[in-house]
C-alpha cells in the first residue's frame, strides 16, 4: 500500500488515507499502511465479532513507541456514517462507534486505532427512553493473566483446568492467545445471562481453582499475591468493562495480536503470542476457529451478513464486500437481481432487497416461465446490497466458483413477507427476459439458510388479471426432466472437519443428525439398471478393483454416495484390511484378495433416481428415497443408520471403535464437489493426508529399505515440507512402498523448507502418492509431531490434499 494519501472506496463508502508510510512499529517497521492492509485481510473473521458492540479504542498516532491515549467517545471528527450509540455515564450518555462493516474498521486504522476493546455484551433492544441500556450478556470470558516467574505454558496449563468444568457446565470454551501476556478463554452463553449473573458465575469458577490448585491459580487482584502464579480474571463479564476483541492488534513493541488458538496448540512448551503476518496466513487457511462463538440466527432476519463474510476471502474473490450498515432504504420501490451461476452445477440466484440485505435463493431449474410448473429454490446467505450489480468469475478453489452473469433485474412491488411465504410483483429491465410477473414464494421446509421453498409463477397479476406468458424461458425449463447428472459433473461433497463441541453446538442450532464415520475409501456408485460403475473421491475408475459391488442395489437406475468399507472379524470396519484391496491392478491377484477380503458399499446419500436429479432436495428427504433405494438391495449394499443425537453418535461410535462421527444439516442440499460446513467431521484421533516426496534409507532393522516417509502439503509454493513417518509399518506396507516409489525416484527436491538434517541423506521422489497419518498435533511451524502411517490413499489427488484443521474429539 503506497504511502501517498489517496482516497478509496470501501464499500459504498469514500475514506481519505493519510500517511500511509508512518511507521507505526519501529522495532518492525511496520508502517500505518500494513496495519490498514491487516484490518482489510481480517475483516471477514473480526467484523462478526464486532457487530452490535461498543468499541472502545486504545490510539498511538506516533506510533507505539510514543504515548497513547484510551478513547470510549467517539471522536468529533468521525465520518457521519460510522454507527453509533449512547451509554450512560456520570456525566451524561456518551456515543461509542459500532463497527459492523469494513468501511468502519479501515476508519478506525486510519486514525492508529491499532487497540478494539469490547464488552461480552451486544445492543439489543431499546429502552423507552432511546437509551440502550445493556443487560444480557451473550459470552463468558476468562482472562489468565501470568504473574512474575511464570508465562504462557503456565496459562495454558490453568486453561486446561478450566476448560474441563466449562465443557461439564455444557460452555465448551475457545483460546484466545492475547498478544500480550496470557491466554483469554471464551465461551458462549444461553439467552437470559445478565452481566451480573456473568460475573458471579465466572468468579465462582475462578475461586473454585484457585482452591484446587492453590499453588498456580489465584483469583485476587492484590498484586502482592500474584508471584509464580496466573491470576484469573474473572471481573472483565462486569457490563462496564472490556476486553481486547479477537483478530486485534496490541499496542506492544511488535504487532503482536490477540490470535484465536487451537487446544492442541497449547500443549505446544514452545506456545508463543502470534504477529499480524502469521494470523493473516492463518486466517487465509483455516478461517475463524471461533465461529461457533457467533450468535446464530436466521438468515433472512436482520439482515445478517455474518455467513456471507466468513464464506469469502478478500482479495481472492471479485464478490463485493459489505458496505456500512444499516442501509438507508430507498424511497423508490425495492430491487431484485437473478443471476444466472455456472458454478459445480449451473443454478439462478434470486435476489430480493429487504431489511438492508439482499434476501437470496438459488433455484437450480430456473425461473418458472409458466403457472403450471412450480421451481425448487433452496435459501442461501443473504448478500449484501452491492451484489445487485455483480457479474464475474468467482476463481477456482473460492466458495461459488464459477462465472455469474446477470439474467435480469428491476424492481419489485413487495405484497406479503412472512417467515413461511413472501408474495411480490417483479419487472425486468426493457426487453428483458423476466417481463412483469407475479410471484409466491412458499417454504417447505427448514427455517433460515439451507431452507427449501417453492417458487410459483401465479396465474393472475395482483388486480386479478391473467399475466403474460414468459418472453424467454430459462433454458433448462424445456423438455422432459433432466436424466441423471453427468457422471463427470459429479465429485464427492466434503466435510469440514470440526470438534464434537462444535458439532454439538451446531445441532443445538439446526437440529441434530449424525452417522459413523467408517473407515473406508470414499465412492460414488452409479447403478444404470445393469451395471455399475464406481469412482473415488479423486474421479479414478475403480470399478474393477471391487467386483463385488458389480451387482449393483438393484431396482431402477440411482447414483449412491458412502464408503467402501472392509471389515475385520468383529464385523468391525478395518482400514488396514482394506489396504490390502486398494493397489491391485491383475484380475487375478483381485480374485485371490476378494476371496480373503470382502468389501460393502455403506450408502449415506442418494444423488439421484427415478431419472431425476437429487442434489438440491434437503438431506431429510433424500434419506427418504435411500431408504427405499436400499431395501432390496443385496447384502454388499448396505444402509448407514442415522443418529438423531449427536451425543449418542459419538458414544457409539467410541464403543465400537469407529474411527468418528460425521454431524449433518438435515436441510442441507448436495453440493457436488464443494466442503461445506453443513457436515462437520469429528475425527477421535487427528489424521491428515501427505504427498510423498522422499525417503530416509532405513538402518538396524530397516537396512537397505525405508526408514522414514518424507511428506508434504502443497501450499501456495509448492511442496511444504512437513516432517517424517517412521512407524506404523508392516512389512506387506514397505513393500509396497518400495513397490510404487521405486520408479518416480528423482534428483528434484519436491519440498521447500526442508531442514539440512533431514535432506542430508534422503532420497527423493516424484510426489504423486498421497497417504494418511495419524499424528498427535502440529508444532508451530507446521510440522508433524509423532506421527504414525495409516496407508495409502490411491483415492485422493495429491493436489487436492490440505491442511484438515483440528479433529480433536
Amino acid at each position: 500500500m503506497s504511502g501517498k494519501a489517496q482516497t478509496v472506496r470501501v464499500g459504498t463508502r469514500t475514506i481519505r488515507l493519510t500517511n500511509l508510510d508512518k511507521v507505526l512499529y519501529p522495532a518492525t517497521g511496520t508502517t500505518k499502511g500494513e496495519v490498514i492492509e491487516y484490518y482489510t485481510r481480517v475483516a471477514p473473521v473480526m467484523l462478526p465479532h464486532l457487530r452490535d458492540r461498543p468499541v472502545t479504542r486504545i490510539r498511538w498516532p506516533e506510533g507505539v513507541a510514543e504515548p497513547a491515549f484510551f478513547a470510549k467517545e467517539l471522536e468529533a471528527g468521525a465520518p457521519s456514517w460510522l454507527r453509533r450509540r449512547g451509554i450512560a455515564h456520570s456525566r451524561g450518555p456518551k456515543m461509542y462507534p459500532l463497527v459492523d462493516d469494513l468501511a468502519g474498521l479501515v476508519y478506525l486504522a486510519q486514525v492508529a486505532s491499532l487497540e478494539l476493546h469490547t464488552p461480552q455484551w451486544r445492543f439489543l433492544h431499546e429502552d423507552a427512553d432511546g437509551d440502550e441500556r445493556p443487560r444480557q450478556a451473550d459470552r463468558l470470558v476468562l482472562d489468565l493473566d501470568p504473574g512474575p516467574g511464570v508465562g504462557l505454558a503456565e496459562c495454558a496449563e490453568v486453561a486446561r483446568w478450566a476448560r474441563a468444568v466449562l465443557d461439564d457446565m455444557g460452555m465448551p470454551p475457545l483460546p484466545v492467545t492475547s498478544g500480550s501476556k496470557g491466554i483469554h478463554l471464551y465461551a458462549p452463553l444461553p439467552d437470559g445471562v445478565t452481566t451480573d449473573d456473568a460475573g458471579a458465575l465466572a468468579h465462582e469458577l475462578a475461586r473454585a481453582l484457585e482452591a484446587d490448585h492453590p499453588d498456580l491459580v489465584v483469583s485476587d487482584m492484590a498484586k502482592s499475591r500474584r508471584e509464580g502464579r496466573v491470576l484469573l480474571d474473572w471481573s472483565q463479564n462486569n457490563g462496564a468493562k472490556t476486553t481486547i476483541a479477537p483478530y486485534s492488534l496490541r499496542g506492544r513493541e511488535r504487532p503482536t495480536v490477540a490470535a484465536p488458538r487451537t487446544w492442541q496448540e497449547l500443549e505446544a512448551p514452545e506456545l508463543a503470542h502470534l504477529d499480524f503476518s502469521e494470523v493473516m496466513r492463518r486466517v487465509d487457511a483455516e478461517g475463524d476457529l471461533l465461529l461457533t462463538l457467533l450468535p446464530s440466527r436466521p438468515a433472512h432476519v436482520g439482515g445478517d451478513l455474518t455467513t456471507y463474510i466468513a464464506k469469502r476471502n478478500p482479495g481472492r474473490t471479485p464478490e463485493p464486500l459489505p458496505s456500512a450498515t444499516p442501509v438507508i432504504p430507498s424511497p423508490e420501490l425495492d430491487r431484485f437481481v437473478i443471476q444466472e451461476h455456472h458454478a459445480s452445477r449451473l443454478h439462478w440466484d434470486l435476489r430480493l432487497e429487504h431489511g438492508g440485505v439482499l434476501v437470496s435463493w438459488a433455484v437450480p431449474r430456473g425461473i418458472p416461465a409458466t403457472s403450471t410448473k412450480n421451481a425448487l429454490a433452496v435459501m442461501t446467505e443473504d448478500h449484501p446490497i452491492d451484489y445487485l450489480d455483480f457479474a464475474g468469475e468467482i476463481p477456482r478453489g473460492e466458495y461459488g466458483a464459477g462465472s455469474m452473469t446477470i439474467w435480469d433485474t428491476g424492481r419489485y412491488e413487495l405484497e406479503k413477507w412472512r417467515d413461511d411465504e413472501v408474495i411480490f410483483t417483479a419487472e425486468g429491465r426493457p426487453g428483458g427476459p423476466l417481463g412483469r410477473v407475479r410471484f409466491a414464494l412458499i417454504r417447505t421446509a427448514g427455517v433460515g439458510e439451507k431452507s427449501t421453498w417453492l417458487l410459483h409463477r401465479m396465474k393472475t397479476d395482483a388486480a386479478g388479471r391473467t399475466q403474460p406468458a414468459a418472453r424467454v424461458e430459462a433454458r433448462t425449463d424445456a423438455g422432459p426432466p433432466d436424466p441423471l447428472p453427468a457422471w463427470g459433473a459429479l465429485r464427492p461433497m466434503l466435510a469440514v472437519a470440526a470438534s464434537a463441541a462444535q458439532a454439538r453446538a451446531r445441532a443445538s442450532r439446526r437440529g441434530s443428525w449424525a452417522e459413523a464415520k467408517w473407515d473406508g475409501i470414499r465412492a460414488l456408485v452409479r447403478w444404470d439398471g445393469q451395471d455399475v460403475t464406481i469412482r473415488g473421491r479423486s474421479g479414478r475408475d475403480m470399478t474393477a478393483i471391487y467386483p463385488e459391488l458389480r451387482a449393483g442395489p438393484g431396482g431402477a437406475p440411482v447414483i449412491l454416495d458412502g464408503e467402501i468399507v472392509a471389515l475385520d472379524n468383529r464385523h468391525r470396519p478395518s482400514f488396514s484390511r482394506l489396504q490390502q484391496r486398494m493397489n491391485l491392478t491383475s484380475a487375478a491377484e483381485i480374485a485371490a484378495a476378494r476371496a480373503r477380503i470382502g468389501v460393502h458399499f455403506f450408502a449415506f446419500d442418494v444423488l439421484a433416481a427415478d431419472g431425476l436429479d437429487l442434489t438440491a432436495m434437503p438431506l431429510r428427504e433424500r434419506r427418504g428415497i435411500l431408504e427405499r433405494v436400499l431395501a432390496d438391495a443385496g447384502p454388499t449394499y448396505v444402509l448407514t443408520p442415522v443418529f438423531d443425537d449427536v451425543e449418542a453418535a459419538l458414544a457409539a461410535s467410541r464403543a465400537t471403535d469407529l474411527e468418528g462421527i460425521v454431524a449433518k444439516d438435515p436441510a442441507s442440499p448436495y453440493r457436488s464437489g464443494a466442503r461445506d460446513e453443513a457436515w462437520l467431521k469429528v475425527v477421535f484421533t487427528r489424521r491428515q493426508d501427505v504427498v510423498i516426496g522422499g525417503i530416509r534409507p532405513g538402518r538396524a532393522s530397516r537396512p537397505g529399505g525405508i526408514g522414514s516417509l518424507l511428506v508434504g502439503i502443497p501450499d501456495q509454493h509448492g511442496l511444504r515440507y512437513v516432517g517424517r513417518v517412521g512407524s506404523g509399518f508392516d512389512d506387506a506396507a514397505l513393500r509396497e512402498l518400495d513397490r510404487l516409489l521405486t520408479p518416480l525416484r528423482t534428483s528434484a527436491v519436491p519440498f521447500h523448507h526442508v531442514p539440512a538434517a533431514d535432506a542430508a541423506d534422503a532420497l527423493w521422489v516424484r510426489p504423486v502418492v498421497v497417504g494418511e497419518v495419524e499424528f498427535a498435533r502440529f508444532t508451530p511451524d507446521g510440522v508433524l509431531r509423532h506421527a504414525r502411517w495409516r496407508g495409502m490413499r490411491p483415492d485422493r489427488d495429491p493436489l487436492d490434499v490440505q491442511v484438515q484443521g483440528d479433529q480433536s474429539g
